[in-house]
């Protein structure tokens, strides 16, 4: 009998009420703009409004979860006896996941029966939700707490996120270009085609004339890497730019035979940083 429960946080780009449908406890990260005291939660704002608002030139700030939230919210679950997984948005870009860790050490002195084990997915938006998918699949299959744990840990670094954004800004205020590349790719048309490292750092990998030619590009990324081409999971994040995201989804089953399980909004975690338009690939692979 299952006798502990997942938690993910919404730097995952699962909607709300479909995690509630896996069973999953969803804690949120939050946002503001410039000029805005008011503190967003991801579900405070409508998606399309966040961007058109970043378009219109808001420029978006991300906060990670504290450490009471956590403990507000582990500790509900194991008043009622349970025990939590939780399994968190990569290290290496929030420092979210540290603040389940300083939660858990504060719970697990006053709930010495019971356990709380984060793993850091290193991984971000649909990847991370895909893997907590796979972690419900192992959860529902009877699996106990450390075999699923375990699992997650064991194909975290299968888990392939390709992605391109549209427009370089965004990546160049979160210093993950420089202005000159930024400049330059902006006047030649330049979409680099970026992935998540083992180390859940954001890697650019390569450059694509245009918007068609790096869509291209991500699906070549899945027939090169898929381990099941044919009937592998695959999720796709959108930072509304859907058009791109069904083109992409349309290109990969005209390829491999394969259909996309989720096309999902990047949510307003992600999107801050990497601007609307950004199109992201997940699918399990040999390696990342």
């Amino acid at each position: 009998m299952k006798n502990y429960t997942i938690f993910t946080d919404s730097a995952c780009d699962i909607k709300p009420e479909l995690l509630r449908e896996w069973g999953v406890e969803l804690i949120e990260l939050s946002f503001r703009f410039e000029g805005d005291d008011r503190e967003y939660s991801n579900s405070d704002m409508d998606i399309n409004e966040f961007y058109s608002k970043m378009r219109s030139g808001g420029i978006a700030k991300t906060s990670a979860v504290n450490p009471e939230a956590f403990e507000k919210a582990f500790e509900a679950v194991l008043e009622q006896g349970n025990d939590v997984l939780y399994l968190g948005f990569s290290s290496a870009l929030s420092t979210t996941f540290n603040s389940s860790r300083i939660a858990a050490d504060e719970l697990v002195e006053r709930y010495p029966d019971r356990k709380i084990i984060s793993v850091d997915t290193l991984a971000a938006s649909a990847g991370q939700g895909l893997l907590v998918r796979m972690a419900v699949d192992k959860m529902n299959e009877g699996a106990s707490l450390e075999e699923v744990a375990e699992f997650v840990e064991d194909n975290k670094l299968r888990m392939c996120h390709w992605f391109t954004v549209n427009d370089l800004v965004y990546l160049k205020r979160g210093g993950r270009v420089s202005p000159t590349v930024a400049l330059v790719g902006k006047a030649l048309g330049i979409k680099p085609v970026i992935h998540v490292s083992n180390e859940g750092k954001l890697i650019s990998v390569s450059k694509a004339r245009g918007r068609k030619a790096a869509v291209s590009a991500l699906a070549d990324k899945y027939c090169e890497l898929a381990v099941e081409k044919s009937d592998g999971t695959v999720y796709i994040s959108h930072a509304d730019c859907l058009d791109d995201a069904k083109e992409l989804s349309s290109i990969i089953r005209d390829r491999t035979g394969a259909e996309v399980d989720i096309i999902t909004d990047v949510g307003t975690v992600i999107g801050a940083h990497a601007g609307p338009g950004t199109l992201a690939l997940f699918f399990v692979g040999r390696e990342r």
